[in-house]
């Protein structure tokens, strides 16, 4: 039988978990979740949220674009990364909560905050899941088995094996993720084994010999200059989207207070060693004009080593990362909105629960935006992956901008007294959250000066703007009708 419906709108807390400095707040979303995700799950969902189809798919192309500066982009955007989640980290360890940065924009903001941040992040998963099964089906056709398979229908595929994987229970997602994440990360070291071994040895590669040679015998660092390495770095954000799922799953494990910690830390050196090192041995071992879009860049390498089979596992290992990212997208905005669901800010049907404590109906509202992803492959099966990206970097900046104005605004309420910060917090706080929004905006301004999708994805802002404001009008009422319906009492008295 489905849970009752219940507001989420947040309330002090008078037990003896309340934070020294003043009362903590519960989210009423946070009721009905199952404890079930262990320490290991955690770990493994914050790598697989930061190693995904940005990466494995979306670095040929950019290497094409940009050359080697790729990893200077990776870099910067990595040590941003790293500032969001640990923000996000401080937060959770304040307070854990399955709705995650939307209650804490609840708690910090009010509950136009939630509703701004929570839908920002529906378009931010919502068009990530469109990039993420056409990265399969696009991957899908490097066999000949499935070339000849519409790529609509290899889309479709997808979206329902991961949909129907998601909804069984949250065991079942942490070891579906858990296992998937292995994979990831074990493709990768076996890459920069065999990277560094070729580069070391000199072992040729399509008639090239791996080495610095290879950067500077084809125009050097930078072969078209120092603006496309600018113009890629919002897309090269996409690549780090989902870094905030550890932030999510603290609310459906025990103990977040040891867990959360050292999932985030890991973050950093994992970023530094799979993104940087990667798209470095990549421009080692080829020239970066032989890497193109539409084929990850290490399925490249090893189709030119010509190893019988390799590219074949290789292209499966990259498929297999695209369908972890589905499937980390339709749990958290699952979570996500059932959190504002209980407040009136989304449909009502978001927010029920099924016997295994999965909030199915926003999942199934994200899977309806996928099923649009399928109808764009059916439409511009070249082109999808593009458009989406452009689109689904505009949901992370904006999801990203609104975790640091949180975290910038329980930092000023400790300052006050109201709160207290735990042991484990953002360092250099308020000047990293000031100096990591200013980065977001500069990427809105590369966006436009790109042109092309970039710059149409930046007018369509005002849009997007009106459609939130809009919405706003709408719903804003709809928290202290639910409450009054389901029999509950608003606390906040609106």
């Amino acid at each position: 039988m489905n849970e009752p419906l219940t507001t989420a709108t947040d309330h002090p807390r008078s037990d003896a978990a309340a934070t020294p400095g003043g009362p903590t707040h519960v989210d009423a979303g946070d009721a009905g979740y199952h404890k079930d995700l262990k320490s290991r799950h955690v770990n493994m969902i914050a790598v697989g949220g930061a190693i995904g189809t940005g990466l494995f798919l979306g670095a040929g192309g950019r290497l094409h674009d940009a050359g080697p500066s790729l990893f200077i982009a990776y870099a910067v955007c990595g040590l941003f990364a790293f500032l969001v989640v640990r923000a996000l980290g401080e937060l959770v360890l304040h307070r854990p909560s399955s709705g995650a940065f939307v209650s804490y924009s609840r708690e910090f903001m009010g509950e136009e905050g939630a509703y701004t941040a929570g839908w920002l992040y529906f378009v931010n998963w919502a068009t990530t899941a469109i990039a993420d099964i056409t990265a399969v089906a696009t991957y899908a056709h490097f066999w000949s088995t499935f070339s000849d398979i519409p790529q609509w229908v290899l889309a479709l595929v997808a979206l329902a094996a991961v949909l129907t994987a998601n909804l069984i229970s949250v065991k079942y997602f942490g070891e579906t993720e858990f296992w998937f994440a292995i994979i990831k990360v074990s493709a990768l070291v076996v890459f920069l084994l065999v990277g560094v071994y070729l580069v070391v040895t000199r072992h040729h590669v399509d008639g090239h010999t791996p080495g610095l040679g290879t950067v500077t015998d084809h125009g050097g660092l930078f072969p078209h200059g120092w603006t496309p390495m600018l113009l890629l770095i919002q897309g090269v954000v996409f690549a780090y989207a989902g870094v905030e799922l550890c932030g999510i799953a603290a609310g459906e494990t025990e103990h977040p207070e040891k867990i959360i910690p050292k999932a985030v830390n890991s973050i950093m050196w994992r970023v530094g060693l799979f993104y940087v090192g990667s798209v470095v041995l990549l421009s080692l071992l080829l020239p970066s004009s032989v890497y193109a879009a539409g084929e990850s860049p290490f399925v490249t390498v090893f189709t030119k080593l010509g190893i019988p089979g390799a590219a074949d596992v290789m292209n499966l290992i990259v498929l297999t990362a695209a369908l972890s990212s589905l499937n980390s997208g339709l749990y958290s905005t699952g979570r996500i909105l059932r959190s504002m669901s209980l407040s009136g800010s989304a449909p009502r049907f978001t927010g029920v629960m099924n016997r295994g404590g999965v909030p199915y109906g926003g999942i199934l509202l994200t899977a309806g935006f996928g099923v649009f992803g399928v109808v764009l492959n059916y439409a511009m099966p070249g082109k999808a992956f593009e458009i989406v990206i452009n689109f689904a970097s505009f949901g992370i900046i904006g999801t990203w901008g609104m975790i640091m104005i949180c975290s910038l605004l329980f930092w000023k309420r400790s300052q006050n007294g109201t709160v207290t910060r735990p042991a484990y917090r953002l360092p250099w706080a308020p000047y990293t959250q000031v100096v990591t929004l200013v980065f977001l905006a500069s990427i809105v301004l590369l966006m436009w000066q790109d042109g092309g999708v970039s710059r149409t994805t930046v007018e369509c802002l005002p849009l997007v703007v009106g459609a939130l404001v809009g919405g706003w009008f709408v719903v804003r009422g709809n928290g202290p009708a639910r409450a009054a319906a389901d029999g509950e009492t608003d606390a906040a008295g609106r």
